[in-house]
């Protein structure tokens, strides 16, 4: 009997689907069938493959309420925000779309010949796919993978597979070729650990905990096949005396109770300096009440539950009873994992949960004295993945962006993706890049060829 899993609804418990659960066996069946589709996807000319992409992104935006419904059943995401997601699946396909036919070589000066370079794909690459954002962070890494004419083999979450599926049939009835994008549905110490070992697949994409990531990091070292990373977070919000206080403040709880904070971009961490910390709390605090956590299916909603009763109960272990609960916001009652907005205040920066990623609506508030403090507790972390910085000084904003040890930084703003832009990590927060033009070289290799054309001279060996 084939193993299945059980989707159920976070804001309601309720079970939404039943998926199978692929074996090993399953999983090197689908690597068989991508590495068999790789030889005719690859040489697709550029302007076709380009048409291909653009008409699964016509698909996807002609499903995209569909979609969006499928992931606030599936993962509780506010009806909102998941209409923006499968709106991002749109354009990082359009984006993606432009490249077939703008992976330059270059040609180099050498002599006795011509001597050019190619970017070349690399195989099939497997893409393993939280359960915190399905569809964007897969498109991140699928959009380009195809482009550059890599076939994918995807492992959603196995609690959040169903808009990944659902993605496949867009891609087929958009007319990509059969097996070019395959969505395998599993256990990640099945399906994932399959795409890490099998010697098929050529490049692994992975985003998810620093553990698991370093686990898979060690396990592509044995074929030295290269990975692409996003891992975990605790990023920093840094407010100077001389920010535009009431905007920091109303934007704050944003940046870290999206998606119920179950994200590697939240800025869990409030660094406030301290002759307006009184002030910067006084503001915050209706900010944070202001909150809508309400069935996600309402367009009001601005924040939905956690995914699990399990992971309900690690983040509220951040928060025991003698924990110092600053005020919080307000959450349902009833089936659902909910879980308030809750800010801690004042946190010492060594305390727990100023130091690991809790990953759930749970923000600590800091005092600093100066920059150089400020700087100090931002870096004194093994996470280095997204932040932000409130000053109206600007040789202020860009020492401290410069000095801050991250991977993608806003001043003034909390915003931490673009999807023309490079994102990604440094420290354990990462390794590589997604989105923006540098993506495809994570997708490509270069190849250099000589090409004698003068005989009579001497060649370098």
């Amino acid at each position: 009997m084939t193993a299945t899993h059980d989707v159920v609804n976070p804001a309601t418990e309720q079970v939404v689907a039943t998926v199978p659960s692929a074996t090993a066996e399953d999983t090197d069946a689908a690597i068989a069938r991508a590495a068999a589709a790789y030889v005719g996807w690859r040489a697709v000319p550029p302007g076709d493959r380009a048409r291909l992409l653009r008409r699964f992104a016509a698909a996807v935006d002609a499903d995209r309420e569909h979609l969006a419904e499928l992931e606030v059943a599936n993962a509780g995401h506010t009806i909102g925000n998941a209409r923006w997601e499968a709106g991002n699946v749109r354009d990082v396909l359009d984006y993606y779309s432009g490249a077939p036919e703008r992976l330059f070589g270059r040609q180099i000066p050498v002599s006795g010949g011509v001597d050019v370079t190619f970017k070349e794909p690399l195989g099939v690459v497997g893409i393993i796919v939280p359960w915190n954002f399905p569809m964007p962070i897969a498109v991140w890494g699928f959009a380009p993978a195809l482009a550059a004419g890599n076939t994918v083999v995807l492992k959603p979450a196995e609690v959040t597979p169903l808009t990944a599926l659902r993605l496949a049939e867009l891609a087929r009835d958009a007319g990509l070729p059969e097996d070019v994008f395959l969505v395998v549905p599993g256990k990640g110490s099945v399906v994932g650990q399959r795409l890490v070992d099998h010697p098929d697949v050529r490049k692994i994409v992975f985003t998810g905990s620093t553990d698991v990531g370093k686990a898979i990091m060690a396990g592509c070292a044995a074929q030295v096949k290269p990975v692409t990373l996003e891992l975990g977070g605790k990023s920093a919000n840094i407010v100077f005396a001389d920010a535009q206080l009431e905007r920091a403040a109303a934007a704050a709880p944003y940046a870290v109770f999206d998606n119920a904070g179950q994200d590697c971009c939240a800025r869990s961490r409030i660094l406030v300096q301290r002759s307006v910390f009184d002030r910067f709390l006084a503001l915050l605090e209706p900010a944070v009440q202001g909150v809508r956590v309400e069935d996600p299916t309402r367009d009001t909603a601005e924040m939905g539950p956690l995914i699990t009763a399990e992971h309900r109960a690690k983040v509220a272990s951040y928060v025991p009873d003698d924990a110092p609960v600053a005020f919080r916001g307000t959450a349902p009652d009833g089936p659902g994992f909910w879980y308030p907005p809750t800010v801690l205040a004042p946190v010492d920066p060594a305390a727990a949960a100023a130091v690991d990623e809790i990953f759930g609506p749970v923000v600590v508030v800091i005092p600093f004295d100066d920059e150089a403090e400020a700087i100090r507790i931002a870096n004194d972390s093994p996470y280095g993945l997204s932040g932000s910085i409130w000053t109206e000084n600007v040789g202020r904003a860009l020492r401290v962006a410069r000095a801050v040890e991250t991977g993608t930084l806003s001043v003034n703003s909390n915003a931490s993706v673009r999807y023309w832009t490079p994102f990604g990590g440094a420290k354990q927060s990462g390794l590589g890049r997604e989105l923006g033009p540098d993506a495809l070289d994570a997708f490509t290799d270069v190849k250099n060829v000589f090409i004698a054309t003068d005989p009579a001279t001497e060649e370098p060996s």
